[in-house]
């Protein structure tokens, strides 16, 4: 077995650009479509009334209180500029107690951003109200500390712990592209035994000491590595140089990303048994592939499919669990025994899937 996996190991180290440009990939990937670097959304404030500077003090303490924006004071022709040539996707031009937006096309940001200044002017509106008709400066403090002791309290509580979840679309699509790419890398090498097959090194190995069993689970073993390796860089990138929210049990999404990735391989080992030569394979798996992130719902909010043929379609296949398990860690602080159904699940379609991909080789090669 070890000469196997070693031999699979030359073949990458003469050439390794395949994997560097599979795990750039997967970072592309996220960055593209997930948002790059998670940081607050930069929105410039400035003001063109006679007293500017404290109008903007006032407003850029009142606006900064929400972690998703982050309000930063500039002149007022570095404001437009930047709109103009799209460093910023919108400012706001604020005045004593009215404002006006500064964008260049209705991107969601614009939405979000102006839905909520306009929560924050209206609710400084409201105060300066009560202010004036009360005629007491100090109605102010006191509405302060009258809503934070309120005589009717709202507590907000999730549906599986006491804390309320931040559900990030984007930690989502970071594993749905990395699982993906993934998909990709194990499927290749897991090709190599069609490869080795047609050019007659299969027959060779044969008639040396090494049992099949352990020609099968070197090709196994090589592919789990080299794939694990992509995740396992992927996701250390994404955690302590990007800043994404991966949880506190790094460890224990690994230990899932491991059980989909044995299980992809035993998929990627069927297919291989339906077919006779490395072609078949190339035109075959890349078809079905993309497929399967659509179908488990990787790209989508949780719950978005509600027809009981796609559930029952996506549970067959180890993704819908793997991203389930991740997304339960991540977000609800879920435990090994909370995830061990899901891991069961994957383990049970990868000997299934494994044994029948063999058998189908073997079959074919009698």
């Amino acid at each position: 077995m070890n000469s196997v996996v070693w031999a699979q190991f030359t073949k990458d180290k003469r050439n390794p650009i395949f994997i560097i440009l599979f795990i750039a990939g997967s970072i592309l990937a996220t960055l593209v479509f997930a948002g790059g670097v998670y940081s607050p959304t930069k929105v410039a404030i400035f003001s063109e009334e006679d007293n500017a500077s404290e109008i903007e003090k006032k407003w850029v303490d009142l606006l900064n209180v929400d972690d998703s924006f982050q309000f930063v004071v500039v002149e007022p022709n570095e404001a437009r500029e930047d709109v103009r040539d799209g460093k910023l996707d919108v400012a706001v031009k604020v005045m004593e107690t009215d404002y006006r937006l500064v964008a260049t096309s209705e991107l969601p940001t614009v939405s979000y951003v102006q839905q909520h200044v306009d929560k924050v002017f209206q609710q400084e509106a409201q105060l300066s109200a009560i202010v004036q008709s009360k005629e007491n400066e100090n109605v102010r403090e006191e509405l302060e500390r009258y809503m934070e002791e309120a005589p009717f309290q709202i507590e907000t509580q999730g549906l599986e712990s006491d804390k309320v979840p931040n559900y990030n679309m984007s930690t989502q699509l970071l594993f749905a592209f990395t699982f993906l790419i993934s998909m990709f890398i194990l499927g290749l090498k897991v090709n190599n035994v069609t490869h080795d097959k047609v050019s007659g090194i299969w027959n060779r190995m044969i008639l040396s000491p090494i049992s099949k069993t352990k020609m099968y689970c070197g090709y196994v073993l090589y592919s789990f590595l080299i794939t694990l390796f992509q995740v396992v860089v992927v996701l250390f990138v994404f955690k302590y140089l990007m800043n994404y929210e991966l949880g506190d049990q790094l460890w224990l999404i690994i230990l899932i990303a491991a059980f989909f990735i044995f299980s992809m391989i035993s998929i990627a080992m069927l297919i291989t048994g339906f077919v006779k030569t490395p072609e078949q394979f190339y035109a075959i798996y890349p078809s079905v592939i993309p497929l399967i992130p659509i179908v488990s719902g990787a790209y989508m909010m949780p719950g978005t499919i509600t027809n009981s043929a796609l559930l029952f379609i996506a549970d067959l296949f180890p993704m819908a669990h793997a991203m389930d398990a991740i997304m339960s860690v991540i977000f609800y602080d879920a435990g090994f025994r909370d995830v061990m159904m899901s891991l069961l699940f994957m383990l049970l379609i990868g000997v299934v899937t494994m044994g029948l991909g063999i058998n189908l080789i073997e079959r074919r090669t009698r």
